[in-house]
């Protein structure tokens, strides 16, 4: 937060957390999905330290349409904004989480906190449909994306109707291929086997694109990856500038760890190591784990910025993005529309879970051809993710999606 708003800001820190806290010190209503949600994470995290006092002060989860305050958050996020972020590192934050870590025999010292840095990193980039999509380099898992939408590119992809049987075949053998290769390469950008951009290379792309059976289903095999609890923002102001940004702490609430006094939440993304010894991503001191949380972005042909997007919810971020830059830049789809279209999601071998809104002839062709379909409600799972999205127009105005299936929202002022 303080490098953001120091490079890119306008406003003191004071100021830009000032609706935070007294969202947290005066609360506010829980919307229904987070309702469900918050109860789900009580059932299974209740026990862990700290838990239940902070998020479920009365003995329970807040009910849906429940005031929810809390004054421990309220004063940390004061805190931090009054230090510029130092207290969390070195100050008084710092000296209370690490503490607590003492207390229950956990890892985290105060110098893993001191130690902590914020980098700027290279974006990734592939050219796609006229423009170029661009993700956060390894540890992250948007390169996923990226292969995925080069080895289409190798199909001209263009070429079939959206939502058609051989779009959806060969869209979702890509993602298998790619999510390959994020199983087996993907780490800390520092302890890469080689480069990553060497994935996206031309050639490599069209090796890949070559094992695609175009009348029948592949199993390239990798491992099913976990669930997410994860913020997505987009935004755009006047003056051109767009910003994608995405937070989480992993799994929800996180470890579910809650430091007294602060409304800390610890969060888990240690759950993406290995515990392969072998593996680039094997689990290791001053090393960031493979992780999922991935905010996207856009370019037009002549590099100036076009759309501003993401969608959360863990192994389904790559799968959205790529879903997303199909509808929208190939197929030149409104992006409200290709948010609310029917969605896939690759999980393990043959085995695809989509929509059940999507078409029974279709889904009877993808069976035929090998597929292991299997429909979930998304109002039930909440697996397919949640999208948000800004796109600059040619004429200079903005159009702003929100996801239908969870609680966001379009504002514009």
């Amino acid at each position: 937060w303080v490098a953001l708003a120091e490079r890119f800001g306008t406003l003191p820190l004071t100021t830009l957390a000032q609706p935070a806290i007294e969202y947290a010190r005066n609360g506010f209503p829980v919307s229904p999905l987070i309702g469900q949600l918050w109860q789900r994470g009580y059932n299974k995290l209740k026990n862990q330290p700290g838990f239940s006092d902070c998020f479920a002060p009365e003995g329970r989860p807040p009910r849906i349409g429940e005031i929810f305050r809390n004054p421990d958050q309220a004063d940390t996020l004061e805190t931090i904004a009054a230090t510029n972020g130092d207290a969390f590192y070195r100050g008084e934050l710092a000296e209370k989480i690490a503490a607590f870590a003492r207390e229950h025999n956990a890892a985290l010292t105060l110098d893993d906190l001191k130690n902590h840095r914020a980098d700027w990193v290279k974006m990734l980039s592939r050219p796609f449909a006229g423009g170029s999509v661009q993700e956060l380099p390894p540890n992250g898992q948007g390169i996923a994306t990226l292969i995925a939408l080069g080895i289409l590119e190798q199909w001209d992809i263009g070429r079939y109707t959206p939502d058609s049987v051989p779009w959806l075949h060969l869209s979702i053998e890509a993602m298998k291929l790619a999510l390959v290769d994020l199983e087996r390469y993907v780490t800390d950008e520092d302890h890469l086997e080689f480069p990553a951009d060497l994935l996206l290379s031309d050639a490599y792309l069209k090796s890949r694109a070559q094992l695609i059976d175009p009348e029948k289903a592949g199993d390239f095999s990798f491992g099913s990856p976990q669930q997410s609890g994860t913020v997505y923002l987009s935004t755009a102001d006047a003056s051109g500038m767009m910003v994608s940004f995405i937070q989480s702490n992993f799994m929800g609430f996180g470890s579910g760890v809650v430091v007294p006094g602060t409304g800390i939440s610890l969060q888990n993304r240690g759950a993406g190591f290995s515990l392969d010894p072998h593996h680039p991503n094997v689990v290791a001191g001053g090393k960031r784990s493979f992780h999922t949380i991935i905010p996207a972005f856009a370019l037009d042909g002549d590099g100036e910025p076009l759309m501003s997007f993401g969608v959360m919810g863990g192994p389904m971020q790559a799968q959205g993005h790529l879903q997303m830059a199909l509808r929208i830049m190939m197929h030149k789809q409104n992006p409200q529309a290709a948010i609310d279209a029917p969605r896939w999601r690759v999980v393990q071998g043959r085995e695809v879970i989509v929509e059940p809104s999507m078409d029974r002839n279709t889904l009877a062709a993808l069976r035929n051809m090998g597929h292991s379909i299997t429909l979930e409600d998304p109002l039930l799972s909440y697996n397919f993710g949640g999208a948000q999205a800004i796109m600059r127009d040619p004429q200079g105005f903005y159009i702003a999606a929100t996801e239908s299936r969870k609680d966001g929202q379009a504002l514009v002022y």
